[in-house]
């Protein structure tokens, strides 16, 4: 009896190391993926550009494998408690492909990229007005930039940026409808939050609280600021040219996905500390019933 429960205690283990290997060898693929996309439909502008790619690719691969099928986390965070991580990869995935499908278009248009091109104009002409980030990335461009760049990144920051605040919505979707992350389980701050030391001074919900509204803050601000500094250092430095569409992508992927990213930090610890200041009521609640 005893021999056969061993047995069935080193098949779960050897089960769950499979699954988790699995695991992150899939995501390592899916990111390598993500990384090679705009190189396999859109012209290299370098000629050492291919072997690059190919090399942040397997780079991706690596540490996306060495984090998920490692049992102790490094920097990932929320790596046990979906859909954040998720979301983010579905969100950046999205922009780097509708980005891709639009820059395509201006090479070799076919009907697909014809109607992504259509799609992205119709966002486009809702999301750029004044003052708005979108319209800040157009003035960042050089005078001299020609009128169908000028078009092209409208397009595509337009298209990025409503991809970023889809994936913000989806997020909220999952916190206040869904009640993230407790249908998940117990929700762990070593596990989740590796970069999150609740020893190291100070009362946690504050701290989690002050994260979360300092992320949310620069999140929303990003968008704007981004711009207006690349627009200033351009009198120091030389600007980043986006005539290159491989650059345009990772560019304007970049500016609406990081906010994005963050957004959904401050979102999900300001979560974390609201279930932490319910369990301490729960407790004290508890406590003085038994006392009384």
């Amino acid at each position: 009896m005893k021999s056969a429960k061993n047995r069935l205690i080193q098949f779960e283990r050897v089960r769950i190391v499979i699954a988790r290997t699995t695991g992150a060898a899939i995501r390592g693929i899916l990111v390598a993926l993500l990384v090679l996309t705009p190189a396999l439909y859109l012209p290299v502008s370098s000629t050492n550009g291919t072997e690059i790619v190919v090399f942040l690719a397997i780079l991706a691969f690596f540490l996306t494998f060495a984090e998920y099928n490692s049992a102790f986390p490094s920097f990932i965070e929320f790596r046990d408690a979906p859909p954040v991580n998720r979301l983010r990869f579905v969100g950046l995935v999205s922009m780097v492909a509708f980005l891709t499908l639009i820059c395509k278009n201006a090479y070799s248009p076919t009907e697909l990229t014809s109607g992504f091109y259509v799609i992205g104009l119709g966002v486009a002409n809702v999301v750029d007005f004044p003052y708005s980030p979108v319209r800040l990335i157009v003035l960042m461009l050089p005078v001299n930039a020609s009128a169908p760049l000028i078009e092209l990144v409208r397009i595509a920051a337009s298209v990025a940026y409503v991809a970023a605040m889809v994936t913000i919505a989806s997020f909220y979707y999952a916190v206040k409808m869904r009640g993230w992350p407790t249908g998940n389980g117990a929700f762990n701050v070593w596990t989740n939050l590796p970069l999150f030391d609740p020893t190291k001074g100070g009362d946690v919900v504050t701290r989690l609280q002050r994260d979360g509204r300092l992320n949310i803050s620069i999140g929303v601000l990003l968008p704007f600021v981004i711009p207006a500094l690349i627009k200033i250092l351009t009198d120091y430095v030389s600007p980043i040219s986006l005539n290159s569409p491989q650059t345009l992508i990772w560019t304007l992927s970049a500016w609406a996905f990081l906010p994005a990213s963050m957004i959904m930090r401050g979102m999900a610890t300001l979560r974390i500390a609201n279930l932490i200041v319910e369990k301490r009521r729960a407790y004290s609640t508890t406590e003085s019933t038994q006392t009384a």
